[in-house]
């Protein structure tokens, strides 16, 4: 049996909540990470969220792996909330699926990405 690409996105999203933007804006407020996954190029095209983290997918579990040697500072432990974003949300469920691997049992990702997010019409600056 061959796994497709919308299986494994079902797969990662099983059981877990997807906060919308305004429940995400929140809970950056209250102390969550706000994590962007997205290249470059992309951020520079669509605009990033300000206060977020700019840590790219490809090197995702490095940065926020708490006993990792190349974690960031904000990786402290494995309660830590954090909210993994992308364009529209689908890219992000994946990444935030392989931290809860690592033990991040609060990690989600933000139902509608960043597209979501700039629609609500929540805080947005121009990508660099």
């Amino acid at each position: 049996m061959v796994t497709t690409i919308d299986d494994l996105v079902e797969r990662a999203r099983e059981g877990v909540h997807r906060p919308r933007a305004r429940e995400a804006y929140q809970a950056q407020l209250d102390g969550a990470l706000l994590v962007d996954i997205r290249p470059a190029a992309q951020r520079a095209a669509e605009g990033e969220i300000p206060g977020s983290l700019i840590i790219e997918r490809n090197v995702l579990e490095w940065r926020l792996d708490p006993t990792g040697s190349h974690r960031i500072p904000e990786a402290s432990g494995y309660d830590v909330e954090v909210v993994v974003v992308c364009s529209e949300g689908y890219a992000s469920s994946l990444a935030a699926a392989s931290l809860r691997e690592l033990g991040l049992h609060r990690a989600t990702d933000l139902d509608g990405g960043f597209v979501g997010w700039a629609a609500a019409g929540l805080p947005t600056r121009q990508g660099g």
